[in-house]
Order: structure tokens, then sequence, then C-alpha cells
């Protein structure tokens, strides 16, 4: 029953994502000058509560001066590197894969 709830939660997400309706976790570091973007996620709850996850492996990174915010929207770039100018992309993985 949990493989069909899974396959059914990320056909939804997928779905959001297209329309530009999925949550998304922006995270901004002054130091390094990065942008990053983890999602999809099907509500603002579950983006939320991936947030602690994500910002210990950047402190463990060294990034510092980190803003967080959680909103709808369909990033083109899931990593934006200011300092160097580059945008790199990471493959997109759904919320339930583990990401927390």
């Amino acid at each position: 029953m949990n493989t069909i709830w899974n396959n059914l939660k990320e056909a939804a997400i997928n779905s959001f994502n297209a329309l530009g309706l999925a949550w998304w976790v922006e995270i901004i570091t002054q130091n390094p000058r990065c942008t990053y973007y983890f999602g999809p996620f099907l509500n603002a709850d579950e983006a939320k509560l991936a947030i602690k996850g994500y910002i210990e492996d950047l402190e463990t990174e060294g990034a510092q001066g980190i803003q967080v915010n959680v909103k709808r929207c369909k990033p083109n770039d899931l990593t934006i590197a200011d300092d160097l100018g580059e945008r790199l992309d990471r493959k997109v993985k759904p919320a339930f894969s583990g990401q927390m």
C-alpha cells in the first residue's frame, strides 16, 4: 500500500510542479553567495519539515548568512552560484525520497 501511495504522491508532486504550484525551499547564503532550491513538495508543511536537514548540510559545508524561504515557484536552476556567475543543475528528487 505504501508503494501505491508513494506513486500517487509523486504523480501529484510532478503535476503541481509542472503547473508551478509545487512548494520549494529557497535557501540563500551570503558566504558563498548562492541560492539553492530544494523540492518540489506537495505542500508548505512538508517543505518546512525538510528545512533543518538542508541547513545542517550547508552549515557542515561552511555556508554562512543563511536565509530560508518556503514558496510556490518553478525554479529554472536549482543552484545559482552568484560568486562564480554559474548556474548549476542538480537532479530533482521528490520530497518523499529521503531528502529529509
